[in-house]
């Protein structure tokens, strides 16, 4: 089953996306890291230089990138925060 969601970008994502929010479809049952690949397939050779660094978060609970299971709600919010810059 699909889900529709809402994918917040922050900071260097947004300025990568040139989006601050989009509504994308995905699967409901779906791991972290597939959810970020599903991103990147949306916008090549942007966010991948992200990956190693960026963190998602769902329902305000950071999520590292991984196989761990989403279960994924209509109308959910994911934010894609990337690290923070500065010292």
């Amino acid at each position: 089953m699909n889900t529709e969601v809402s994918v917040l970008y922050f900071a260097k994502s947004a300025e990568l996306t040139g989006l601050k929010a989009e509504n994308i479809t995905v699967p409901s049952n779906i791991s972290s890291l597939q959810l970020w690949q599903h991103l990147e397939t949306r916008h090549p050779s942007r966010l991948s230089v992200l990956r190693d660094q960026v963190v998602l978060a769902l329902r305000q609970e950071y999520v590292p990138l991984g196989e761990q299971p989403l279960t994924l709600r209509d109308g959910d919010e994911v934010a894609v925060i990337p690290p923070l810059s500065g010292g």
